[in-house]
C-alpha cells in the first residue's frame, strides 16, 4: 500500500513564500526615518541607509540627508533670516585621487561630490584655495602651500559644478566661504570668470555694514545675484571685490576647541560671537581630525546642543550656517534636521521649518529646540 502524501512541507514552503513576500513588499515601499533598511534605495527621498557604530547603533536604518527647503514654506525674508547646511572642506572627498595623479595623503571631510552635495540641499561650501601649478587649486594642506599629495583638483572644476547648478536651479542661492591662500594678482577673479560664475556674484556694495538685514532672497533671485562669496583675506575686498568674511559674520572656533560642551568661543579672526554689527552667524562643529566613523555621533545630539549654546553666545541669534564634516552621517535627523530647526526658529518661531505655515512671514528667535 502506498504511503500517504504528506502536505506539511508544502504548507511550510507557502508560509516561507508569504514571509519573503512581506519582506520584499516592505522594501518595495519607501521606508521612513528610523526604519530598518538594507540599502539607500529602500529609503524615502532625502534619506539614506546607514548604521552609527559610534553611537552603539548597529542596525542599519534610514537617516536624514536633505534639509527642507525653507523657501517652500516662507519666501521673501532677508537672506540673514534663513539657515543653510554647510559642508566643511566640501571638495575633500573620501577616496578621491589627486588630479596630479598622486595619492592624496591629506584628510578628507565629505563622502560625495559638490554636485551631489548641492542636490542634497547643501547651500554653504567651504573651499580652501591655493596657488599651485600656475593656477588656483583646491588643497587640504598646511603652511600656506599646496603639494601633490595635498592637492585635490583645480578650483575651476568645482566652481563649474556650482555654475551648472545655479544655471539649472534659478531659484537657489549658494554661499562659498574661501580659506584663501591665493597670492596671484586677481587670482580669484580669474578663476571665477573662467567658471562662468561672475554673473551670479552678489556685490559687496549691497552687503549690510552695521548688522542690518540683508536684501530679501526674492530680490537676490530676481536680480540673479545668487552667489555670495566670502574670503579670509581682508585685502581681497578692495582688490577683487570679494567680501572679507569677518566683516559680515561671526564664527565660532573650529576643530576640537569648538566642540567643548557648553562653550561657544569665537575663532581668533572673528569678532566675539555676540557682536551685533555682524548680521550672519556661522557655527562650526567638527573635530581637528575628520573621522567618518564618529561623524554620525557628532552630527546628532551633540550638534543640536552646540547650536543651542551658540544661540546664547551669539546674542540670542540662531546659526545662519551650520558647518559639519560628512554631512550625510548621523544617527537620525542629523545636520539636516538641525538646519530645519534653525529655519523654524528664524522663519516662524517654531521648533522646525516643517511646522511653519506656508507663506508665514513672522520670524523670531525665541526658545530652544531638540531634535530626535
Amino acid at each position: 500500500m502506498a504511503a500517504p502524501i504528506v502536505k506539511k512541507p508544502l504548507l511550510l514552503s507557502t508560509t516561507t513564500l508569504l514571509l519573503t513576500f512581506c519582506v520584499l513588499f516592505n522594501y518595495a515601499v519607501a521606508l521612513k526615518l528610523g526604519d530598518t533598511c538594507v540599502a539607500d534605495r529602500n529609503c524615502d527621498g532625502g534619506l539614506h541607509c546607514e548604521t552609527c557604530l559610534a553611537n552603539g547603533n548597529v542596525r542599519p536604518r534610514c537617516t536624514r540627508v536633505q534639509p527642507l527647503n525653507p523657501f517652500s514654506k516662507v519666501k521673501g525674508l532677508p537672506f540673514n533670516k534663513y539657515s543653510w547646511l554647510t559642508s566643511h572642506n566640501s571638495f575633500a572627498r573620501l577616496g578621491q585621487k589627486s588630479a596630479t595623479g598622486a595619492v592624496i595623503l591629506a584628510p578628507t571631510n565629505q563622502q560625495d561630490s559638490v554636485t551631489s552635495q548641492l542636490q542634497n540641499g547643501v547651500r554653504g561650501l567651504m573651499l580652501d584655495m591655493y596657488d599651485f601649478e600656475n593656477d588656483v587649486w583646491l588643497c587640504h594642506s598646511f603652511g600656506g602651500k599646496c603639494f601633490n599629495y595635498t592637492a585635490f583638483q583645480p578650483a575651476v572644476n568645482v566652481l563649474r559644478e556650482i555654475q551648472s547648478f545655479l544655471d539649472t536651479n534659478p531659484s537657489e542661492i549658494i554661499t562659498i566661504i574661501i580659506e584663501d591662500y591665493v597670492t596671484a594678482p586677481k587670482g580669484l577673479t580669474k578663476v571665477f570668470d573662467a567658471a562662468g560664475l561672475t554673473k551670479f556674484l552678489f556685490p559687496v556694495s549691497r552687503m549690510p555694514q552695521n548688522g542690518g538685514d540683508w536684501p530679501t532672497v526674492d530680490d537676490m533671485i530676481q536680480k540673479n545675484q545668487r552667489l555670495v562669496v566670502f574670503t579670509s583675506k581682508s585685502s581681497k575686498e578692495a582688490s577683487e571685490g570679494i567680501a572679507y568674511e569677518w566683516k559680515y559674520l561671526v564664527e565660532n572656533q573650529y576643530g576640537n576647541g569648538g566642540m567643548v560642551a557648553g562653550s561657544c568661543p569665537n575663532r581668533a579672526e572673528s569678532p566675539p560671537m555676540n557682536t551685533m554689527s555682524r548680521s550672519l552667524v556661522l557655527v562650526n562643529y567638527f573635530p581637528d581630525v575628520p573621522d567618518v566613523t564618529t561623524a554620525c555621533k557628532h552630527n546628532s545630539a551633540p550638534l543640536v546642543s552646540m547650536l543651542n549654546t551658540c544661540y546664547n553666545a551669539s546674542g540670542r541669534r540662531w546659526a545662519n550656517f551650520v558647518a559639519v564634516d560628512f554631512y550625510k552621517r548621523s544617527d537620525g535627523g542629523g545636520a539636516a534636521a538641525a538646519v530645519d530647526a534653525m529655519n523654524g526658529h528664524l522663519v516662524c518661531g517654531c521648533s522646525s521649518i516643517a511646522e511653519c505655515r506656508v507663506s508665514t512671514r513672522l520670524h523670531t528667535s525665541l526658545g530652544l529646540f531638540n531634535t530626535p
